[in-house]
């Protein structure tokens, strides 16, 4: 990866990082909402989701669109695709990685064998 995708990966996780912005995402992947709209369901300032919508926007996550008076937030779908497929990724690579733990201790399970138990006779 380059040093920018690399940046815009770390902008990706640290904004999922964060529970309630998991939340606005999801919500507006449904539909777009507005971030008065989005303040009604938190219990917290709306200065402070409009900041949790900032991060998100600032990571690519979502983008905001004027619809008449409303200016309404919407996910990136092809945004929220790049993180599946990151993670996607990063799956592969733990599953192999323990497929070879397994397969190198199943090895050495059959080349051991069994020592003699003290003052058994052989």
């Amino acid at each position: 990866m380059t040093a920018r995708l690399d940046d815009d990966v770390d902008a990706m996780f640290q904004a999922l990082a964060d529970r309630t912005r998991r939340d606005i995402v999801r919500r507006v992947l449904v539909d777009g909402l507005s971030v008065s709209e989005l303040a009604e369901d938190y219990d917290m300032s709306f200065a402070a989701v409009q900041k949790h919508v900032a991060v998100l926007e600032r990571a690519g996550l979502v983008t905001k669109e004027r619809s008449g008076r409303r200016q309404v937030t919407r996910a990136d779908v092809g945004a929220i695709r790049t993180v599946r497929d990151l993670l996607g990724d990063l799956e592969l690579q733990w599953r192999d990685r323990v497929e070879r733990i397994d397969a190198l201790l199943a090895a050495d399970d059959a080349d051991t064998t069994p020592l003699p138990r003290p003052g058994a006779e052989g």
